[in-house]
This record gives C-alpha cells, sequence and structure tokens, in this order.
C-alpha cells in the first residue's frame, strides 16, 4: 500500500512540475506582465484544460518559490530564477516538445483553401529598427527564387503586436509563414501527414541534392531550423546565385494520397502560403533519406529562410519558428516593402 501511495504521489508532484514548466514558458514569451486568464488559455496549447483558480494555485506555487513576481492587477513576470528553472528544467519533460507543438497549431490553424480565409501560422524574427531596411533588400532575392515560403509576410512596429507577441523597443517584427501551414491544409483535406525531420538542404545549379544536417522533430527539444539558424549552418545568399545551404523540412504522406496531395499544395502555393521543392515516389527514398513503407516523402523549403540570408550578411536577429497564429487577411505582400 506505502508503494501504491509513493507511486501517485511521485506522479501528482511531476505532473503539477510539468504544469508549472508550461506556465513559466508562457510567462517568458509574454515579454510583459501576464494574468491567469491568459495563462489559462494559452495552456490549452501545451494540452492543459486549467481553470483560472487552478492556474492561481500554480502561480502562488512559483510565487512562493521565487520563480515570478506579482505586478498588481497587470499579471505575473518570470524572475531570473524563474529563467533558470526553465533552462534547467528536465529534458525529458522537453523532448517531442516540438512535435506536440506541431499537431497542435496544424489543429488550430484554421485556413479553408477555397476562402483563402482564416489564420495561419507564422515564424517571428525581430530586426534592430535602424537595420531593418538593410535586411529586406538582401531577403528579396530569397522571397524572388522560392526558397522561403510564400511571399506574404507581418511586419510590426516597437509595442504592437504579432498573434499576442509584443514587439519590443528599438526592434520591428518580420513575420513569415511557417511550413507547417502545409500540414494544416493538408490535414484539413483529410490527408495525413507527418513532419519527419528538419534540415539543412544542399541546392546545387538551383535542385535540391541532398540533405548535409537533419534533426528529428520527434526527438527534439527545440525547432530544428532554430537550432541551425542560430548554429549559422546556412548559405542562403549563395543557393540564390544556384548552390547553398537551405533551411528545409521532410514530411511524409500516405503514397496512396500522393496525387491528392499534389493537388491541395499546389492550391496552396497559388494562395500564397509556399511551394514545395520536391515530392517523392512511394517507398522511394527522398534525397538520400529513407521513408516508411506506402508512404511518400515531401520537401518543404523553411520559412526562416530569408530571415537567415539577413543573418549571414551580419544582421542580427531573434527568431521563432512556430509561434504565432493570425488572421491570413493580415498578411502583405512582401514586394510592397521594397
Amino acid at each position: 500500500m506505502r508503494d501504491i501511495i509513493r507511486v501517485c504521489y511521485n506522479n501528482t508532484m511531476q505532473d503539477i512540475e510539468k504544469k508549472i514548466n508550461a506556465v513559466l514558458k508562457i510567462i517568458a514569451d509574454a515579454k510583459e506582465p501576464i494574468g491567469s486568464a491568459e495563462i489559462s488559455q494559452k495552456l490549452k496549447d501545451y494540452g492543459y484544460d486549467l481553470t483560472e483558480r487552478a492556474v492561481r494555485y500554480h502561480l502562488k506555487i512559483m510565487n512562493d518559490r521565487g520563480l515570478v513576481k506579482g505586478f498588481w492587477k497587470e499579471g505575473r513576470m518570470i524572475t531570473s530564477k524563474g529563467i533558470e528553472e526553465l533552462k534547467n528544467s528536465l529534458v525529458s519533460d522537453k523532448v517531442g516538445l516540438v512535435s506536440s507543438r506541431i499537431e497542435t497549431m496544424s489543429y488550430l490553424m484554421d485556413f479553408d483553401l477555397e476562402k483563402r480565409a482564416g489564420s495561419v501560422i507564422l515564424n517571428i524574427s525581430f530586426f534592430h529598427k535602424s537595420e531593418f531596411k538593410k535586411a529586406l533588400k538582401i531577403m528579396r532575392e530569397v522571397f524572388e527564387k522560392k526558397l522561403g515560403m510564400g511571399k506574404l509576410v507581418f511586419v510590426a512596429q516597437p509595442g504592437e503586436e504579432i498573434g499576442g507577441v509584443i514587439v519590443p523597443k528599438g526592434k520591428v517584427g518580420f513575420g513569415t509563414l511557417c511550413t507547417i501551414n502545409l500540414n494544416g491544409i493538408l490535414l484539413k483535406h483529410s490527408i495525413p501527414v507527418e513532419s519527419k525531420f528538419g534540415g539543412v538542404l544542399q541546392i546545387e545549379e538551383g535542385k535540391p541534392t541532398r540533405f548535409t544536417d537533419l534533426i528529428s522533430y520527434a526527438g527534439s527539444t527545440l525547432d530544428p531550423h532554430e537550432i541551425f539558424l542560430r548554429s549559422k549552418m546556412t548559405s542562403v545568399r549563395e543557393a540564390t546565385s544556384g548552390s547553398g545551404k537551405i533551411l528545409a523540412g521532410l514530411r511524409e504522406i500516405p503514397a496512396i494520397s500522393r496525387q491528392a496531395a499534389e493537388t491541395v499544395l499546389v492550391e496552396a502555393e497559388e494562395a500564397g502560403l509556399g511551394n514545395t521543392l520536391y515530392i517523392g515516389r512511394p517507398n522511394q527514398p527522398v534525397l538520400g533519406m529513407l521513408v516508411g513503407v506506402d508512404r511518400v516523402g515531401v520537401v518543404i523549403p523553411g520559412g526562416l529562410n530569408p530571415v537567415a540570408a539577413a543573418e549571414e550578411w551580419g544582421i542580427e536577429t531573434d527568431s521563432r519558428a512556430l509561434t504565432a497564429l493570425v488572421d491570413f487577411a493580415q498578411l502583405i505582400s512582401f514586394n510592397k516593402l521594397v
């Protein structure tokens, strides 16, 4: 009986710690004081359905530990101790977080391909305001060569929001379409899709040849493209001239749905949501990567490739993939910015 009680207690405490980590992540991402009502809503993205009262209970625990601090009615902000706690939280709790996030966001985005209306998923990058015009000139060729995801973007000034994320003082927020939009669209057309890897793709004479580096979404605690971007492993600017390395992702779909998927992906590109670089054949390797039985591999360029090109030029950015949901109608053509 004692062993049973001990197991139940350990499981309960582990569940509380997971919820606390999720709340800490939400508070850290908010950039400004956030209240229990908004935290309760955002926790649904992490698979937790907690009432405001339950959230306040967890906030009290965190406050007693010195992980957060209150700002009267404005809400809570994370402390330096909380940031350290978030960094040191159990890796086992984080593994697979990217895959879960992909599934959640694919479900939440509700873009209607026929009506060309609804919400879409954005990556968010912050540029220093003084360098943004220069960055636009560098990114232009990446969009023109179709090495990013479409040509639709979102721009926000300091203090404005992108999908609930506040743009810091002195920065410009730049939203690019995330590749996961194509996951969501395929799913809404009853085509199952699995995100296998995020990687660095070699381009030769304008054509994709092979992946040089790969990270599994299922085994990663961070978005692979964020990792490769920070590690400066791309040469997107060179790829626009014919040969270089870009960010790209490998998806798998059932072989039986290949024709239907091709039709949907063409329509998605026409709607401005991005293109595919390569669609394989049933049971055949894709650019050197094996696929599952009765599966087809699909290679998609990374939405952060334009930002990677700016980084290669020496322009400092702070980027987060798979971050925000915004209304499609709020997007503008990149061509209007340059």
